[in-house]
């Protein structure tokens, strides 16, 4: 869903059965607000939040390869201690995920041996590994 916690966040998690949720935020101080705010709204609504995944974490210079932390270091690693909650990966700043996902092949099909695609294939199997077994 869309950031925030608004009608039709609300709507959703109560009138749709959710196994659970996973917050994406960047490490800046005003998108953490709102990935503080759902989280909570998540809690509120009993919808398990399954963790927390760093989007835009780092950039790498495809030239030199210095990093640099545009969006800051550590503050979904430190939300996520705040609410007592577990990382389930970093996402990095990358132009090789915008331009494969624009040509309508993502990077985890079209590069997936790269370190992006394998950073896609950590978290989604963290969900996973998170998600209530199902009722037989």
């Amino acid at each position: 869903m869309p950031p925030g916690t608004g009608d039709v966040q609300l709507s959703v998690s109560q009138n749709i059965p959710i196994a659970g949720a996973v917050i994406i935020s960047t490490p800046q101080d005003v998108a953490l607000l709102d990935a503080r705010k759902g989280a909570e709204m998540f809690r509120k609504v009993h919808v398990p939040v399954l963790g927390l995944v760093q989007n835009m974490s780092v950039f790498q210079c495809p030239k030199c390869k210095h990093e640099t932390h545009i969006f800051g270091a550590d503050g979904v690693r430190d939300l996520a201690k705040k609410l007592g909650l577990d990382i389930l990966g970093d996402i990095p700043l990358h132009v090789n995920i915008r331009e494969t996902c624009d040509s309508g092949q993502p990077v985890v099909i079209s590069q997936p041996q790269s370190d992006a695609a394998k950073a896609y294939v950590k978290i989604a199997m963290e969900i996973v590994r998170r998600l209530p077994v199902p009722p037989t």
